[in-house]
């Protein structure tokens, strides 16, 4: 598959125009975006950003405390949401749309299936959440297909374990976590989300949520029994092929590492065989799993949080040395192109918050890096290319740096960009304006440049690390090349403007096939005033460049 980018956008949060914010704001007090609020307009704006992929958060029904029991929806007991909202990542329902997202509830299916429509029309492609290891507290499906059986409607509720029940159970013990849940009940107690095999989950905990069982016995050493299959294999089964044949094209996995690797393995291939051109996303964050489930759960791509993403956060604060780029890309040698990079996503502080570097612009190199290093598709989080900072106190969320998934909420800097549906730069600030144009610049250039989308990588930061006029800790240096096509990326993390001379080794010249001492014209693709320069590439003189505080050049090189 060619390179590709992902606009990633919490639906809830799109659309709002509402500006009132008010801490712990219902619906009605602080408003929520709907699908219908990606007209063709906003998709081909997204699409013009250079984004080939949406990712729409939060499609899939969760638990809330708001009220839709007019509609035909069981009320969720507030004690076990998280906010007002609700976490997209505790689904109640895994036949339904979030009726938040809907303008007309009745037919918020419908609405789900237009919007899709609208955005295979505007040249883009549809990834949807798939949360495989949770659901709700008090899941219950009321608009499963005829003929499918709900999750834990046939289990046998006095076994701890088996494989042929969908949830873990604390036999003969109620529900009694350790904070007050009023009058809710849950007997027996089921497992928590994250592995708390206990009827008492603490605050900290994803005590809204209740584990899924896939025939691995947890409570007696992790044995697995596969044979025959989990009764919960063929129900997520079900489930995907019932929104694949909505015509979405991929799903990010939730959590995909603790669900086993053999359900993936399974599942999938039987997935492709009707769905052939369907993309698989895991969210794992265990680099010694990267292989199996690439290799053996069949994943297409797998995210790169605590490779790259963790290098560039702690080149940016951290003072770390921008040579450590080099360890990310070689110590998953030979499936560099398999990860999803990102510097943001929902569970990520925002780059421009107080928690991670307090300004947008310094994270340009970084971004660069995360976007050109390889082949693997780049994602952005809505918001970023505006440099959000997601420093409100918007209700369960705290201010934590993040834009909550469980408030309703209004982003300022989308508001501002959306303008009532007009959308444009009008209402930006000039940091705005600065931020969204090189982000603009950048992922076109990422999914356009073929020495980017199909090249090979040729790190130069060991052949200038004795080099006194380079500095190793603060700059970093490659070539991308295909066929004919041949760039320079030159990364500063400085806090100033640098001069550099760059070395050019000679084994570049073999592995680039191109010849020794070439004269040629280069220009910078991320600038708007960009010259085309005449100069040589040798082994034998250095190259000499010039670059600007916390930035990043793509030099086309021409010969």
């Amino acid at each position: 598959m060619a390179k590709f980018s992902i606009y990633q956008v919490l639906v809830r949060h799109f659309g709002n125009t509402n500006n009132s914010r008010l801490h712990n704001g219902s619906i009605t007090e602080n408003g929520c975006g709907k699908m219908n609020d990606f007209t063709t307009k906003a998709l081909i704006e997204i699409k013009n950003l250079g984004i080939s992929h949406v990712w729409y958060t939060g499609i899939i029904e969760h638990a809330t405390q708001t009220d839709y029991t007019s509609y035909g929806i069981k009320q969720d007991h507030s004690t076990v949401v998280k906010g007002k909202a609700g976490s997209p990542y505790a689904v109640k329902d895994y036949y339904d749309v979030d009726p938040d997202l809907a303008v007309s509830i009745p037919n918020r299916m419908k609405e789900f299936e237009n919007l899709v429509n609208r955005t295979h029309k505007a040249g883009l492609k549809v990834i949807i959440d798939f949360i495989p290891n949770h659901v709700a507290r008090q899941y219950y499906s009321d608009s499963k297909p005829e003929g499918i059986t709900d999750l834990g409607e046939n289990d046998n509720q006095s076994w701890a374990f088996s494989p042929l029940n969908n949830f873990y159970y604390c036999t003969n013990q109620a529900f009694n976590p350790h904070f007050e849940i009023g009058d809710f009940i849950e007997f027996p107690a089921k497992a928590t989300g994250n592995d708390q095999f206990t009827a008492s989950p603490s605050k900290n905990d994803w005590y809204e949520t209740v584990k899924l069982n896939y025939g691995i016995n947890y409570t007696e050493g992790g044995q697995k029994q596969f044979n025959p299959i989990p009764d919960t294999w063929f129900k997520m089964y079900e489930i995907l092929h019932f929104w694949a044949s909505k015509k979405v094209d991929g799903f990010r996995c939730d959590m995909a590492e603790m669900v086993p690797v053999e359900f993936w393995g399974w599942v999938i291939p039987r997935l492709k065989a009707d769905f052939a051109e369907l993309l698989f996303i895991a969210e794992v964050y265990n680099p010694s799993e990267y292989s199996n489930y690439i290799f053996n759960g069949k994943f297409d791509y797998l995210y790169d949080k605590v490779g790259l993403y963790d290098k560039l956060r702690s080149i940016i604060t951290e003072n770390h040395a921008a040579s450590d780029i080099t360890h990310c890309w070689q110590a998953i040698n030979g499936i560099e192109n398999k990860m999803l990079n990102f510097l943001e996503n929902h569970d990520e502080q925002r780059i421009a918050s107080d928690f991670f570097c307090g300004n947008a612009l310094l994270a340009f190199p970084a971004m660069v890096a995360a976007a050109t290093l390889n082949k693997a598709p780049i994602m952005i989080y809505a918001g970023q290319e505006l440099g959000e900072k997601g420093m409100d106190h918007e209700g369960f969320s705290g201010k934590d740096g993040r834009t909550s998934i469980f408030d309703y909420w209004g982003v300022e800097s989308m508001q501002n960009w959306f303008n009532n549906g007009k959308f444009g730069v009008s209402k930006l600030s000039d940091e705005q304006k600065l931020t969204r144009d090189f982000y603009k610049k950048l992922l076109n250039i990422t999914i356009t440049e073929k020495a980017i989308t199909h090249g090979e990588l040729y790190d130069l930061e060991y052949a200038n690390y004795f080099n006194e006029h380079f500095n190793t800790h603060r700059q970093f240096a490659y070539f991308r090349k295909f066929e004919q096509e041949l760039l320079l990326i030159v990364l500063n993390f400085d806090i100033q403007a640098v001069s550099i001379k760059l070395n050019i080794p000679t084994e570049v010249f073999t592995f680039l096939s191109i010849k020794n001492d070439s004269s040629f014209t280069i220009s910078d693709l991320l600038s708007t005033d960009s010259q085309n320069i005449e100069t040589c590439l040798s082994s034998e003189k250095q190259l000499e460049l010039s670059l600007n505080k916390h930035t990043a050049c793509i030099y086309k090189i021409k010969f």
